[in-house]
């Protein structure tokens, strides 16, 4: 088998693997936060040869570490931040770990950890084979921001390379050529004039107004946007007390879409809806851009050599305990475990997936910004198999698994996906010829225009 090495070697470090995704488990942090999971994946990487650049691409806690030289240049893009709020043991109750108000209920120490697996892996395969080409890993901070890999690529972190991978946890092996959407976020602050509200309303100019007129517009403008559009918002300030006219409030919305385009479109129209809403009430507006991300566009050449290692790499069986325990995590949320069931068209009483890896169309309104890094260069999308079948992205469900042997299992098998991907790449460089030119179509001769603005910075 073509990375036998590769999946030996990661087979061997596996316990020091597995140190490190517990690490970044044990200690969440918020996105451009991650100090501890960024001192400790450098220095596993400075350890394991790789030349190690801290602050990629200008962005403090991001990694950029590099092992070989010349072509093919392969990226593995990790990322290491937590979500807030999911604060959880490894438990198949509800149970949040005191103090601790972050948690990985996106498995990114999962995600992580197997890029560090894959890219140490083909190093090895690379030196005993002497093999030619560049590995490089990255840690990028901020993904649940969706900013993190935007600014990395503003800052050049992502310039030459010839094609990248990124693994996700998920509930069944596959590697997808579906589409995710672009996204934008964005804060509207009103400002007005407080006043009596019983005594001297004439005298106010609710701020409060002002954003429920705009969530007006923006829901009439609902039924003229595409159909693939999402439109989302919280109001994050209503003022303080009912007889006091609200002189301050703020609403933040995400618009999202299936196409960079698109969403750009939708943000104007939406500014627009924000300022007519604020001439309306006699109010002024303040817009506060948050940051943004391209929509994915998969690589169906990079995905099939995905679904080819997955399928040469033997899964882990389940033993009884993690059976017994994601049929428990099931029992919490049965009707997301029978829509996932029947999604994939899997038996009934399916709780851990079992089976070959396959490519797979299902598109999401979701959004992840690995998009700027594949309209950068050609990319291999792919998730294995690390929860229960019924856990809910960002849920406490979704980080009990992260933190159990059944994530642990996933981001073993998923570490050595990448690696033997890896070594059929340097094999057979026809491969990145032919994902190049998909790639190429699919740009249609566009270019990558960060979707931030200069004087974004990580906060």
């Amino acid at each position: 088998m073509v990375g036998k090495i590769a999946v030996e070697e990661i087979e061997h470090k596996r316990e020091k693997i597995d140190e490190l995704s517990k690490f970044i488990w044990n200690n969440p942090e918020a996105g451009f936060k991650e100090y501890k999971a960024h001192e400790r994946v450098a220095a596993f990487m400075e350890k394991e040869g790789f030349r190690v650049e801290r602050g990629a691409g200008g962005v403090p806690t991001a990694i950029k570490a590099v092992y070989g030289n010349g072509h093919p240049v392969i990226g593995f893009m990790g990322e290491f931040d937590a979500l807030p709020g999911l604060s959880q043991r490894v438990a198949t109750e509800k149970e949040e770990i005191e103090g601790q108000p972050y948690g990985h209920g996106c498995g990114h120490n999962l995600l992580c950890a197997a890029h560090v697996g894959g890219a140490v892996g083909l190093k090895e395969e690379m030196i005993r084979r002497k093999l030619p080409g560049t590995i490089v890993f990255y840690a990028c901070p901020g993904e649940e921001l969706l900013t993190g890999k935007p600014l990395m690529a503003r800052g050049g972190a992502f310039e030459g390379l010839d094609v990248a991978v990124n693994f996700h946890p998920n509930k069944i092996n596959e590697a997808t050529i579906g589409v995710s959407t672009a996204v934008n976020s964005v804060k509207f602050r009103f400002s007005g004039k407080a006043s009596h509200a019983a005594n001297a309303p004439e005298n106010g100019r609710s701020a409060l107004d002002a954003v429920e007129l705009m969530n007006v517009g923006a829901n009439y403008l609902r039924e003229h946007v595409s159909s693939d559009v999402r439109i989302h918002y919280t109001i994050t300030n209503g003022g303080v007390v009912p007889n006091i006219v609200p002189d301050k409030a703020e609403v933040w919305y995400y618009i999202r879409a299936f196409s960079r385009e698109v969403v750009e479109e939708v943000y104007e129209r939406l500014i627009r809806v924000g300022r007519g809403a604020a001439m309306m009430t006699d109010t002024q507006v303040a817009v506060e851009f948050l940051g943004g991300c391209y929509n994915t566009q998969n690589n169906k050449v990079l995905a099939e050599v995905i679904a080819e290692a997955m399928n040469e790499i033997p899964q882990e069986p389940w033993t009884d305990q993690e059976l017994a325990f994601a049929e428990a995590l099931d029992e919490k949320t049965p009707d997301s475990a029978k829509a996932t069931v029947k999604k994939y068209g899997l038996p009934a009483d399916t709780h851990l997936y079992k089976g070959p890896g396959k490519v797979t169309c299902f598109n999401s309104y979701g959004s992840t910004d690995i998009g700027d890094v594949m309209h950068l260069v050609p990319t291999a999308y792919f998730f294995t198999a690390c929860t229960n079948m019924g856990a809910p992205a960002h849920s406490w469900q979704f980080a009990s698994c992260a933190g159990s042997s059944i994530g642990e299992k996933g981001m073993i098998y998923a570490a050595k996906t990448m690696a033997v991907y890896g070594a059929k790449l340097i094999e057979n460089p026809e491969l990145i010829v032919q994902a190049k030119k998909e790639f190429d179509r699919q740009m249609e001769g566009r270019t990558y225009k960060s979707p931030l603005p200069e004087d974004m910075r990580a906060v």
